[in-house]
C-alpha cells in the first residue's frame, strides 16, 4: 500500500500548532481544477473467484463496498479506514454468482459482467459485454430480468460491448460501449426510459483512451473512466461533464495518469467523504494474472 507521506505529516503537525484536526479534515483540499492522489491499497484474497474486478460502488461514508467481477461474481465488503481516510483493510461480507432469468448461474460468454449501477431502491443493474445486454436484479442473489435489447446492442463488436453503466439521481440508467464509434468518431451513450433504450448523447473521442467505467457523482456530473494500454503498462484518464437537456457540456479532464503509474483501472465510484470532499475510488482488473494486481486507488477531486 502506498500513501502520500505529506498527508500523514500534516495530520501529525497540525495539533501541535494549535489547529484542530477532525478526522479526515486533515487531508489538504484539492487545488482548483486539479485532482490529488490520495492512496493505493493492494487487495489480496485466497478465494478462487477473487479478481477480475470491473466495477464498484461505494455508499455512505466510503466504507460500504459492492464490487463486480468480470466472470459474473458480485461481492459486498466493508472498508476500514484510518483517521486521514486511507484504506487499511477490506473485509468481504458475502459473494454470489449472478443468475440468468432461469435461476442458473451465468457462465461462459454469458458471464462477462462489466458495468454496475445501484438504483435508489437498492436493486442492481449489470451490463454484460460479450452477449451484450443489461440485466436487472431485485437482489444480488435474485434471478435476472433482461432489459429489452435494441439492434444497436446486438450489432456491437465482440469484446467491445457494454463496458460501463451509470445511474443518475432520478434513477435514469445510462450505458456505453468500450470501443464503438458513431459516424462522427464519438462514443454513443444510451439511456433507459423504463421501456426502451434511446440515444442520449455522445462522448467526444479524444486520443487513444477507451471508456471502461462511468458514474454520476453526488455533484450531478457524469464521469467516465478511460484506459489506454501500451505494451509496458496502462494509462488512465477521468473526464466529467455537466448533463442538461441539450446533452453534455463543460467537459473537463479531471486527471490523466502517466504510463505505468497505476494498474489496469477499470471501475470507478464517485462519492463525498465525511469532510465533504469529492473522491474517486477506482479498482484495477488483474485479469486473474499474477503479473497484475488488484488495487483500490483514490483521488481527491476538485468541485469546480
Amino acid at each position: 500500500m502506498r500513501r502520500r507521506p505529506s498527508f500523514k505529516l500534516i495530520a501529525t503537525l497540525l495539533p501541535l500548532i494549535g489547529i484542530a484536526v477532525a478526522g479526515w479534515a486533515a487531508v489538504r483540499p484539492a487545488p482548483h481544477h486539479e485532482a490529488v492522489f490520495l492512496t493505493s491499497y493492494r487487495w489480496t484474497h485466497s478465494a478462487p473467484w477473487f479478481g477480475g474486478f470491473s466495477a464498484l460502488d461505494l455508499q455512505g461514508d466510503g466504507k460500504t463496498l459492492t464490487i463486480l467481477g468480470d466472470r459474473g461474481t458480485l461481492a459486498h465488503a466493508q472498508i476500514s479506514r484510518d483517521q486521514s481516510g486511507d484504506i487499511t483493510d477490506i473485509a468481504i461480507a458475502d459473494f454470489t454468482q449472478l443468475r440468468r432469468p432461469n435461476g442458473r448461474g451465468v457462465s461462459g460468454d454469458f458471464a462477462d459482467s462489466e458495468g454496475l449501477a445501484i438504483a435508489p431502491d437498492g436493486s442492481l443493474y449489470v451490463s454484460f459485454e460479450l452477449f451484450t445486454r443489461v440485466a436487472h436484479y431485485e437482489r444480488s442473489d435474485a434471478s435476472a430480468t433482461h432489459l429489452k435489447r435494441p439492434a444497436a446492442f446486438k450489432n456491437l463488436p465482440r469484446n467491445s460491448g457494454l463496458e460501463a453503466l451509470a445511474i443518475d439521481a432520478e434513477g435514469t440508467l445510462y450505458t456505453l460501449p468500450e470501443d464503438s464509434e458513431t459516424p462522427d468518431g464519438d462514443i454513443p451513450v444510451w439511456s433507459w426510459d423504463g421501456t426502451q433504450w434511446r440515444d442520449a448523447f455522445h462522448i467526444p473521442n479524444r486520443g487513444p483512451f477507451l471508456p471502461v467505467s462511468a458514474d454520476f457523482g453526488p455533484d450531478g456530473r457524469f464521469y467516465v473512466l478511460e484506459r489506454d494500454f501500451r505494451f509496458i503498462g496502462f494509462r488512465s484518464r477521468l473526464r466529467r461533464w455537466d448533463v442538461d437537456a441539450d446533452g453534455l457540456t463543460q467537459e473537463t479532464t479531471v486527471f490523466q495518469s502517466r504510463l505505468g503509474h497505476h494498474q489496469n483501472l477499470e471501475g470507478v465510484s464517485i462519492w463525498r467523504d465525511p469532510a465533504g470532499r469529492l473522491r474517486a475510488t477506482m479498482v484495477s482488473d488483474d485479469n486473474f494474472m499474477s503479473l497484475l494486481r488488484t488495487e483500490l486507488v483514490e483521488y481527491l477531486l476538485p468541485d469546480s
